[in-house]
Parts: structure tokens; sequence; C-alpha cells
């Protein structure tokens, strides 16, 4: 399991084990808390294509589905 602090998600890179439409390298673009700091908005995007697309920041946890860096 990946160790992840939300404060410091943002402009974070990531890499799909499995490529996602062609695409195996991402970015964290935008990250949103609410006044108790709980992420409530967590925005990717793909590195070639600039796609975006909303994530539950959780499952970056899962190291079977992402890796952290570009591999």
């Amino acid at each position: 399991m990946n160790q992840i602090n939300p404060r410091k998600l943002l402009r974070s890179k990531w890499t799909a084990v499995s490529p996602i439409n062609k695409e195996k390298h991402f970015i964290i673009t935008d990250i949103e808390f609410d006044e108790e700091g709980v992420v409530i908005h967590c925005e990717i995007e793909a590195v070639m294509s600039k796609r975006t697309q909303l994530i539950d920041w959780r499952q970056l946890k899962e190291q079977d589905v992402w890796l952290q860096g570009w591999k």
C-alpha cells in the first residue's frame, strides 16, 4: 500500500499499472479540501493527452493499480 499525505498530492506524479486509454503517466493537477482538511475533490491529468478526470484519491494507495512516480 502506498503511503500518501493528502496535503502533498498536488503536482505528484503517478504511473498506472494497467494503462488507461493507452495512457500510463499522470499528474495530480487539482485538489480541494473542506474546512476540516478532508479531501473533497481530486483531479488527475494524463501527461500525453492532457485529458483530466476526477479520481478518489484513496485509489492511489492501491499498489496493484497505481505506482508513485513515473516508471
